[in-house]
This record gives structure tokens, C-alpha cells and sequence, in this order.
């Protein structure tokens, strides 16, 4: 990337106005706090877990919130961090080859889909073959080449032989929910996001991409417990993390389970075009 173009990602992606939440401290008469690092695209349900896991135990979850690779690189260069949710496989990938994975700890938590998304008011006659034609002037999306849903997205473009239409419109993000942010606000055309952004959301459904229907775009979001002074912790919070509570928050919130779990994915309704 040049610097020119690096510049221009930056103010593009200030227009997100992303925050990084950290959440409360222990005070002194309780157990020591757990820091977790999670994928943006799992924040809202990782806050409302910590909370549960809080009452549960007494401990404190504090969440470090961003991009899987930017989570994934602080990792390795050494984060006190006890727990990581990635949003995919290969930014995990690169936690374990650095050596911060716990043995036997790495887990396939959650699955998701991707969703095509439009600002509410959007014209309802707006398809998702007129987004493969390149119908559009602004698509948002993560960085395709490092953001897990920017990475999805350009391999389903590419399968469906539309990136060479939908480059240079691709308006590049940090985070999924950035890319959402600019889908609300109306600031681009049409948004690729995680179907679990889009539930709730103040955005008009084009389309979701099961898996069952395209076998590339296998998502699971994958969990570890990291070496460091917290792993008795970090292995309860994972458990946790598999247990009826916490389960419970992951399917209102439409995640799917993996088939190491044992459980069916929720379908996303599809719009008729």
C-alpha cells in the first residue's frame, strides 16, 4: 500500500468514529480483572457475557475491542491479554504460530454469515444482482486484505465475478461495525457486513450468504486461552464462553454454533429481488 493510499484509508475510516471501549476496574476486595480481546463484530454480545460472568464468579472482564489483526499483533507482540475472539481463522492462526496459544484451548465458537446491507431509506427496488453489476458509487466493506469481513467479501465478489466492477467504488474500513456506522449514516451506497450486524440495525437487508449456499464462505469465529499469568482464568472464561449463559446471548444474537458444538445455524431471512 502507498502512503498515499494509506492516508486516504485514514480518512476514510475516521469517518467511522470507532471507539475502543474498556470497561470497569476492579476495586481492591475483588479477584484480580480478566482482559479479553474480541473482534469488533462480537462486542455487543462479549460486553453483555462479561457482565454475566461477573456475577457469576466476582471477576471483572475487561474487553479490548478493534480488528482480529490488529488484536492478533498486539497479541504477539506481547498484550497481557487472557483471552482472544477472533472473527477468523487466520488471524488466530497467526496468534498460535507466535506461540501464545494455550495447548489444546483453541476453539471453534461461533459461526456466522455475511449480509448485504443498504441505508434504510434506499430505494426498495435496490437488488443484489444491481450490486454485482456494479450498480453502485460507494460499497463499504472491511479492508480486503486483512479484516475477516473485507477478506469474505472480496472471495464472494470474486466468486461471483464482480470485484473488477466493485474495486475502485470499495470504500475500505478497520472494523465490520464501521462498515455498518457508514451504512446508517447513509454514507455509502450498499455495506458488507456480518448478518449479525445487521439484525437491529437501523440498515434495510439485501441479502444474507449462508454457507449451506456458498461453501467458500465457511465463517467461524474461533476463542483461545493465551499463555500469561491469567490462564486458570482464561480457561474458566472460555468455558464459560460454551456454557448454557453465555450460549443463550450468542443465539439472540443470531450466532451460529459450530459443528464442534453441535448446534444449527439460525437462517438470516433472504429479500426477494
Amino acid at each position: 500500500m502507498t502512503t498515499s493510499t494509506a492516508v486516504t484509508n485514514l480518512m476514510k475510516w475516521a469517518l467511522a468514529g470507532i471507539t475502543v471501549l474498556t470497561f470497569s476496574t476492579p476495586v481492591a476486595a475483588q479477584p484480580p480483572g480478566l482482559v479479553v480481546s474480541v473482534a469488533a463484530s462480537m462486542h455487543d454480545a462479549l460486553d453483555e457475557i462479561a457482565g454475566l460472568y461477573r456475577v457469576a464468579t466476582g471477576v471483572p472482564v475487561s474487553l479490548n475491542t478493534g480488528s482480529s489483526s490488529t488484536l492478533a499483533r498486539q497479541i504477539v507482540e506481547g498484550a497481557p491479554v487472557a483471552v482472544f475472539l477472533s472473527a477468523d481463522d487466520l488471524q488466530m492462526d497467526v496468534v498460535q504460530n507466535a506461540g501464545r496459544i494455550v495447548a489444546g484451548t483453541r476453539t471453534a465458537l461461533l459461526t456466522n454469515e455475511l449480509a448485504i446491507v443498504v441505508p434504510a431509506d434506499a430505494p426498495s427496488t435496490f437488488t443484489l444482482t444491481m450490486l454485482l453489476e456494479g450498480r453502485v458509487a460507494r460499497l463499504a466493506m472491511g479492508e480486503s486484505a486483512s479484516v475477516p469481513a473485507g477478506v469474505y467479501g472480496r472471495r464472494w465478489l470474486e466468486h461471483e465475478g464482480a470485484w473488477s466492477r466493485l474495486q475502485a467504488k470499495v470504500i475500505p474500513f478497520p472494523t465490520v461495525r464501521a462498515v455498518l456506522s457508514a451504512v446508517e449514516a447513509g454514507r455509502v451506497d450498499a455495506g458488507i457486513v456480518y448478518a449479525t450486524d445487521a439484525r437491529g440495525a437501523a440498515v434495510r437487508l439485501v441479502a444474507a450468504l449462508p454457507a449451506k449456499d456458498h461453501g467458500y464462505l465457511n465463517i467461524v469465529h474461533p476463542a483461545a486461552v493465551l499463555v500469561g499469568p491469567a490462564v486458570a482464568e482464561g480457561r474458566r472464561f472460555l468455558q464459560f464462553l460454551q456454557g448454557p449463559a453465555a450460549r443463550a446471548v450468542f443465539d439472540r444474537r443470531g450466532f451460529g454454533r459450530s459443528a464442534v458444538l453441535g448446534a444449527p445455524k439460525p437462517q438470516v431471512r433472504r429479500e426477494e429481488e
